[in-house]
C-alpha cells in the first residue's frame, strides 16, 4: 500500500527570500553614514548654498543693469530734448557774401538795395542790377554761408535764403534783411549809404 506524504490540500510553505527582512525590532538603531556619505552630503549642502548665492548675485546684477538702462534712456531723452530746444530756439548766424552772376565775390555795396537804387539800379527775381557805363547791367546776389575774398570765386554756401530765424550778416558786420536785400548799417560801409534799407522780396 502506497503512503501519501502530503497531508491535506495545503502546499508546502515557501522558503524565506534571501536578504529580505520580515520584521524589524523597534530597538534597532539606524546605521551611521559612512565617511564618504557624510562628505558627499556636506559637499551637496555647500554646492546648494553656492548656487543660491550665485542666483542672488545674478538677480542683483540684472536689477542694476535695468536701472542703468532706464537711467541712460531718460538721460539720452533729456539731452535730445534740450538739444532740439536749443536748435529750434537759438537763431543761426549766417554770413552773406555778395557775388556776381559768375559767383565771383564782389563788394558788399553791390548787394545793398539802397546803394543799387541810388545808382540807377533795381532788383528783380532775387538779383540786384547795377548799370554799366556805356549801357547794360551787371547782376549781383548774396551767397549765404560761403567764403572768399573780392575777386575770387565764392567757396561753399548756398544762394537759397536761410530761414527767418537766422541772423544774416556780411563779413563787415552789416545785417542783411530778410529776403536778401537791404543792409541795415551796424557799421559804416565803403561807398554805400549805410542807411536802413527796405526788405525787398524776390
Amino acid at each position: 500500500m502506497t503512503q501519501d506524504n502530503n497531508t491535506g490540500d495545503q502546499p508546502p510553505p515557501e522558503p524565506p527570500k534571501r536578504g529580505s527582512m520580515r520584521f524589524q525590532d523597534s530597538n534597532t538603531q539606524p546605521r551611521e553614514p559612512s565617511l564618504a556619505e557624510q562628505r558627499a552630503r556636506r559637499q551637496a549642502v555647500v554646492q546648494e548654498e553656492r548656487d543660491e548665492e550665485l542666483a542672488r548675485q545674478a538677480d542683483a546684477k540684472a536689477a542694476t543693469r535695468r536701472k542703468i538702462l532706464i537711467g541712460s534712456g531718460v538721460t539720452v531723452g533729456l539731452v535730445g530734448l534740450v538739444a532740439t530746444f536749443y536748435t529750434v530756439a537759438k537763431p543761426n548766424d549766417v554770413t552773406a557774401v555778395c557775388t556776381d552772376a559768375s559767383g565771383v565775390v564782389q563788394n558788399d555795396d553791390n548787394c545793398d538795395e539802397n546803394y543799387v537804387t541810388s545808382h540807377g539800379g533795381y532788383h528783380s527775381g532775387g538779383f540786384l542790377f547795377l548799370p554799366i557805363p556805356g549801357g547794360g547791367y551787371n547782376s549781383y546776389r548774396y551767397n549765404y554761408g560761403g567764403s572768399g575774398v573780392v575777386g575770387q570765386r565764392v567757396t561753399g554756401g548756398s544762394y537759397d535764403p536761410p530761414s527767418s530765424r537766422s541772423n544774416v550778416n556780411t563779413k563787415s558786420g552789416k545785417s542783411v534783411q530778410r529776403g536778401g536785400f537791404g543792409i541795415s548799417g551796424k557799421s559804416s560801409g565803403t561807398g554805400g549809404t549805410g542807411g536802413s534799407g527796405k526788405s525787398g522780396g524776390s
